[in-house]
């Protein structure tokens, strides 16, 4: 397990052209373990307008240096590397993450070879990136060239920051960008491990830095003139924000990854019993942490009774391991991220109850840490809050229906469109429902999985552009045309 060497070699510092460097900002904030509140570090840095003036002309003299000059082999190499050194430092990798989240090691000692396979990805795209000629028949021949846009900003949530991280910097440095990190408050500490693994794997100084900090200083990120891009996950409101300050200032390209309300929708046929499995995990994963998380389940009347009974087993075993140890690789389920979350989930919690049927779970843990037990509501009432709205937390609602159709409408009867989910045996319901359900993922059987290969990215008020696959990458770039007699 790792030490916490590291952490004091980094504490109050932010990643400056490969270095780890004071900020000039004074103001910090304190990071808490959510098993037990207790304190991680209290200089965690919260940078101010000189810090994000000074990381921008960093980030784009680095642009505009050695790193303009790298082939795509070159760029190439430096990622491969990323993800060698992540191979290698998995273990501290999660630990870091786990310690400011409560994220379970069990899950994330697979999840970050993962993340190393979306960087090896863009790693291989790095010179595989074509423009194209065209005809010349009207007396002009014509290239169009796909460019880098310059310097990008990612900014990451607390409940994944690692991952998203690879999202966003991978096919950002793929296409020749510089980049700027803006790791969450809450959970800092994997990103800026990620960031030491960085600056050993060959990039010029300043191609890839950290600044720290909270809303703030994710705003000025958003409203500089000198940021070509900036790529955001996390809420809606937020997320309008973001692409308000955009617009207003230098009206830079926007990728929003934004909230869902994900649908699963289990008809008669289905296997209920790997429904069972699939729906709790789907909700328990990271304590429901999870924008893609399956947090409204309809299933047909028929059966139904068998699908509640067998999610709310399943529910009271977890409930029933509540205060485990996340750092420990035999924990199953961690706690919300703070006591802040904590709260704002019981309210919900609290509010359903006049709302729904509450079937399991609802109750506050008496014990230490941030632990809330998984929670199943069944028929609420069509305006609730716990049906309507994201609460990040794991709380599921179970409605019934009678038709296809009904399913359907129920399941698109939202402002979201992140991913939605079908459970049938039907070949020819599963073609005609995944073409209707109005979701960026759609899955079939199977819930909250994403490839490093396919898109990912939400309809409605769930997002603006892509990430994963190669349509990332046309989002790093712009694209020029020259035309010559």
């Amino acid at each position: 397990m790792a030490s916490r060497a590291f952490l004091k070699s980094v504490e109050g510092k932010v990643l400056l052209g490969n270095k780890f460097v004071e900020p000039f900002s004074k103001r910090v904030s304190s990071v808490w373990n959510p098993k037990d509140n207790s304190l991680v570090t209290d200089k965690h840095p919260i940078c101010g307008r000189e810090d994000v003036e000074l990381v921008v002309d960093t980030a784009r003299k680095a642009f505009r240096g050695p790193w303009a000059s790298f082939s795509g082999a070159q760029r190439g190499d430096c990622l491969y590397r990323v993800a060698d050194l992540l191979d290698k430092n998995a273990e501290e990798a999660a630990y870091y993450e786990s310690i400011c989240s409560g994220r379970i090691m069990a899950q994330l000692k697979d999840e970050v070879p993962w993340i190393a396979r979306v960087i090896r990805y863009y790693a291989g795209w790095c010179d595989k990136l074509e423009g194209e000629s065209l005809p010349d028949d009207d007396g002009f021949y014509k290239i169009v060239r796909h460019e880098p846009l310059g310097v990008c900003a990612g900014i990451t949530p607390w409940n994944g920051p690692l991952m998203v991280l690879a999202l966003k910097a991978a096919p950002a440095l793929a296409t020749g960008n510089s980049f700027i990190l803006k790791p969450p408050e809450k959970s800092p500490l994997s990103s800026l491990y990620a960031g030491s693994l960085f600056a050993q794997a060959g990039l010029p100084e300043g191609v890839f830095n950290i600044i720290t900090g909270d809303g703030s200083t994710g705003a000025m990120l958003a409203n500089h003139m000198k940021i070509d891009k900036v790529s955001f996950t996390g809420s809606v409101g937020t997320g309008r924000k973001i692409a308000a300050a955009a617009n207003e200032s230098n009206m830079k390209r926007v990728t929003l990854e934004l909230g869902g309300k994900s649908p699963a929708v289990v008809f008669e046929d289905a296997d209920i019993d790997k429904a069972v499995q699939w729906l709790s995990q789907g909700i328990t994963m990271n304590a429901g942490q999870v924008c893609v998380a399956s947090s409204r389940v309809y299933v047909h009347e028929s059966v139904a009774d068998k699908l509640i009974e067998g999610i709310s087993h399943r529910f009271e075993q977890i409930a029933s391991t509540l205060g485990s140890d996340p750092q420990d690789l035999s924990t199953g389920f961690g706690p919300v991220v703070d006591k802040d979350q904590f709260e704002r989930v019981h309210q919900f919690i609290e509010k359903g109850k006049s709302e729904a049927e509450l079937v399991t779970g609802g109750y506050r843990y008496k014990g230490e840490g941030n632990y809330i037990p998984p929670t199943l509501f069944k028929n609420p009432d069509p305006q609730a809050s716990i049906y309507k709205e994201e609460i990040f937390g794991p709380v599921l609602c179970i409605r019934t229906f009678k038709t296809e159709d009904e399913a359907v409408a129920l399941a698109n009867d939202t402002e979201f469109g992140l991913a939605a989910y079908c459970f049938t045996e039907d070949i020819k319901r599963i073609f005609r429902v995944t073409k209707s359900l109005q979701a960026g993922l759609v899955g079939v059987n199977a819930v909250c999985i994403l490839f490093p290969n396919a898109p990912f990215g939400g309809f409605k008020s769930s997002g603006v552009g892509k990430e994963l696959g190669k349509y990332a990458l046309q989002h790093y770039t712009e694209t020029k045309t020259i035309f010559f007699r």
